[in-house]
């Protein structure tokens, strides 16, 4: 795996940025909604640390503050349970990471994986390094946020109608940007589709949870293929 150069940090960084100041941008946003329920930075910077998934925590603000402990747990496991098809389809990237890949997979969020599993990578960087710093660079941009905005939530008086659709904005904002420069859609098309489908025959209370059932069913199914059309398994 090698030491970290400073070459390693100059291209993950590079990487981060954007995702960086989007996360401190949004995280600010969910400190602010923490504290105005009752929680403070300190339960931001937990929350940060221990469930690492924007989604997840903005759902689960209302759940926690009406003492809904275990809806709320219930709701992060459907909600995150697209992580697992993430981490499947990057089992060939991290094969040869050593005791790396458990905090590769473990904070390996949308925008991480949206970066990651491109295939032009920067040239001249040890892969392992940069793999390690643009994850790490991720979430810490999105701990601080949240610490921040919680602090600023103390302080600030304002109405937060409207914050958590920013997340909405972001996973719009990626999809679009790794359909672009993705010459693969398939995992693409079967996440829209299968929603799409689940929405209509289940209704909007209980589609979720088939159609995170039917998605991963069908990328384990196709995993050979989509990671030759990928390039996966050449990394």
């Amino acid at each position: 795996m090698g030491k970290i150069t400073k070459t390693d940090v100059k291209a993950a960084f590079k990487t981060s940025l954007p995702i960086m100041v989007t996360f401190v941008v949004l995280g600010i946003g969910y400190g602010l909604l923490m504290q105005k329920n009752g929680f403070g930075p300190v339960w931001s910077f937990a929350s940060g640390l221990i469930i690492f998934s924007g989604t997840v925590q903005f759902v689960s603000i209302s759940m926690l503050g009406s003492g809904s402990i275990i809806m709320a747990a219930v709701t992060a496991l459907m909600v995150a349970a697209r992580h697992i098809f993430f981490s499947i389809s990057m089992i060939g990237r991290y094969r040869t990471e050593g005791k790396r890949k458990w905090y590769l997979f473990y904070a390996l969020c949308d925008e991480t994986y949206a970066m990651l599993s491109r295939d032009d990578q920067p040239a001249g960087v040890n892969i392992s390094a940069y793999r390690l710093l643009v994850t790490l660079f991720d979430q810490s941009a999105w701990v601080i946020g949240s610490v921040l905005g919680g602090w600023l939530g103390t302080a600030l008086t304002f109405n937060s109608t409207g914050i958590d659709f920013a997340m909405t904005a972001l996973f719009t904002t990626v999809f679009v940007e790794q359909w672009i420069s993705s010459k693969n859609h398939i995992p693409a098309i079967t996440g829209v589709a299968a929603t799409l489908l689940c929405r209509l025959i289940f209704g909007p209370e209980i589609f979720l949870i088939p159609a995170m059932v039917i998605i991963i069913a069908t990328l384990t199914l196709m995993r050979g293929k989509i990671e030759q059309e990928g390039g996966a398994v050449n990394d």
